[in-house]
C-alpha cells in the first residue's frame, strides 16, 4: 500500500518506536502510584518525555507539559479551562471541529461571544480580518497552525504579536504543524499549545498534549486519582496533576519520547523539507491534469505536506475509492472534519480528496501516484 493519509495519522513509524511500547509494556507500572521499579521506571520515562516536549516546542517549564489522550483532549481541556464564561474570542475559518465544536458548547454554555476570520477561496486565512475582530472584550484567539485540509499555514508569529499587544490568550492547535514545523512557544507568543502524538510527531495513537506558559491558569476538565494528595477533596493545584487526572498512558508516552528522540536526531527542518519536497512534487504533477482542480496557495512554498484535489464534477469518495481499490493508494476524502473550510473552498457537497505526505513515503509512491490521479482524470473524461 501506498499511504498518503499522513494527516490523518502516520503508519509509518521509527523502529525505535515500536521497540519503545513492547518494552514498556512488560516493565512499566503506573506513573506516581508506588516506589517499586516498575512505577519509577514509568515515572521517569513521562517525566524524560515533558521535558523533550518542552524542548521542542520552547516550553520554558516541563512541568507545564501535560500529556492527552490526544489534541482533542487537549483542546477541550484548554477551552473550556481558560476561557472564562462571557468572554469574545476569535477563531478563524480553517478550524478543525476539534477546535470548533468545543467552541460551540462554551458558546452555548458560558454564554461567550464568537467571531470567525475569514478565509479566501483557496484557504488563506485572512490576518487584517482577524486583527480587524480584536476588541477590549477579546480574551483569546483560537486558530491552527496548519490547515488540516489544504495545508494552509498560519502566521502563529504575527498573530501572536497581536495577541501579546492586546493582552490576549493565544491557543493554538499544531495537530499538523508538530513534528514538520519549527515551534517555540515562547517566542511566537502562544499561550497554550496542543499537539497530537500520533501524526507528524510519529508516535503512537493515544498519545498527545498541550504546553501551557507559565502564568495560564486551566481548570480542569476531569478530577480523580493522581497520586499525591489523596485526602483533598479537589484535584491538586499544581501543573501537570491538575490536568492528568487518572492513569496516563505510559505505554504511548514510552513510544512518544522514541519518537520525539528521533526528531531531535534527525530535525524538524530536515524532516518538514522532505514532507514539503513530496507535496510540492505531487502537487506540479497533478496541476498539470486537464480536470484537476487543487485547493490552497501553492505558490507560497511556507505550507504543509498535503494537496487537496478533485476531479471534475466526481464525487471525492469515489475518487478515494478508486484510488485505493485500483492503485491501492490510502487517500482521505470528504469534509476532513473541517466544515468552515470546506464552506469558503465552495466544497462542501463534493469534499476534496486529501493527499499527505511523511517522512517516510518516497518519490516513486508519488510519481505512482500522480499517474493514478491521471487515469481516473482520463477515465472521467
Amino acid at each position: 500500500m501506498i499511504y498518503l493519509d499522513n494527516a490523518a495519522t502516520t503508519i509509518h513509524k521509527p523502529q525505535e518506536v515500536i521497540d519503545a511500547v513492547t518494552a514498556a509494556m512488560t516493565t512499566m507500572g503506573n506513573a506516581s502510584r508506588g516506589a517499586h521499579d516498575g512505577a519509577l521506571t514509568a515515572s521517569r520515562t513521562v517525566y524524560e518525555a515533558r521535558c523533550k516536549a518542552a524542548k521542542l516546542f520552547g516550553c520554558s517549564r516541563p512541568d507545564h507539559v501535560v500529556f492527552t489522550c490526544n489534541s482533542t483532549e487537549a483542546l477541550n481541556i484548554a477551552i473550556q479551562g481558560a476561557i472564562l464564561p462571557g468572554s469574545h474570542v476569535i477563531t478563524t475559518d480553517l478550524e478543525h471541529n476539534s477546535v470548533l465544536r468545543p467552541l460551540y458548547r462554551v458558546q452555548d454554555t458560558q454564554g461567550i461571544r464568537l467571531d470567525f476570520a475569514r478565509a479566501d477561496a483557496q484557504g488563506a486565512l485572512d490576518l487584517d480580518h482577524l486583527s480587524r475582530l480584536i476588541c477590549p472584550e477579546t480574551r483569546a484567539i483560537v486558530c491552527t497552525h496548519m490547515s488540516n485540509l489544504t495545508g494552509e499555514m498560519v502566521d502563529i508569529s504575527r498573530i501572536g504579536q497581536l495577541a501579546r499587544e492586546h493582552g490576549i490568550l493565544l491557543i493554538v492547535d499544531a495537530s499538523q504543524s508538530a513534528g514538520n514545523t519549527p515551534i517555540d512557544m515562547e517566542k511566537m507568543g502562544i499561550g497554550i499549545l496542543c499537539f497530537t502524538g500520533h501524526k507528524g510527531l510519529m508516535g503512537p495513537q493515544g498519545t498527545g498534549g498541550m504546553c501551557i506558559r507559565e502564568g495560564v491558569e486551566i481548570r480542569p476538565l476531569k478530577e480523580g486519582g493522581s497520586g499525591v494528595q489523596s485526602y483533598r477533596h479537589r484535584q491538586p493545584e499544581e501543573y501537570p496533576t491538575r490536568l492528568e487526572a487518572g492513569t496516563l498512558n505510559g505505554h504511548g508516552i514510552a513510544g512518544l519520547s522514541a519518537a520525539l528522540d528521533y526528531i531531535g536526531r534527525t530535525g524538524v527542518e530536515t524532516i518538514g523539507a522532505k514532507e514539503r519536497l513530496l507535496a510540492r512534487h505531487f502537487y506540479e504533477g497533478v496541476s498539470r491534469i486537464d480536470g484537476v482542480r487543487t485547493y490552497g496557495h501553492f505558490e507560497n512554498r511556507d505550507r504543509g505536506p498535503v494537496v487537496a484535489l478533485n476531479i471534475r464534477d466526481y464525487d471525492s469518495g469515489e475518487v478515494s475509492d478508486a484510488l485505493s481499490v485500483d492503485y491501492d493508494i490510502a487517500t482521505r476524502s470528504g469534509a476532513h472534519c473541517a466544515p468552515r473550510m470546506h464552506q469558503a473552498l465552495g466544497t462542501t457537497d463534493q469534499g476534496a480528496v486529501r493527499f499527505s505526505f511523511s517522512w517516510f513515503n518516497r518519490m516513486e509512491e508519488v510519481d505512482q501516484a500522480v499517474d493514478a490521479v491521471r487515469e481516473i482524470a482520463q477515465t472521467a473524461d
